[in-house]
Order: structure tokens, then C-alpha cells, then sequence
């Protein structure tokens, strides 16, 4: 089974890389709806 890299994340959740890094790491910078997503 392949888990899921941050890349494919990114495309599921229509955000960045970047955000999905930023929601991993618990920074500022995007909405809850947007966790909610990508999480």
C-alpha cells in the first residue's frame, strides 16, 4: 500500500503544497474550513 505523499494531499484537498505543509506543521496562515480538507 503507497501512502499518500504531501503532493497527492494537495491535489485531494485543491491547496497548495505549501499549505498543506503549513497545516502538517500547526503555523498560521489558512482557515479551518481549509484544515478540514486537507486533515
Amino acid at each position: 500500500m503507497n501512502v499518500p505523499t504531501i503532493k497527492d494531499v494537495a491535489k485531494a484537498a485543491n491547496v497548495s503544497v505549501a499549505t498543506v505543509s503549513r497545516v502538517l506543521h500547526n503555523l498560521s496562515g489558512y482557515s479551518n474550513k481549509t484544515k478540514l480538507k486537507v486533515l
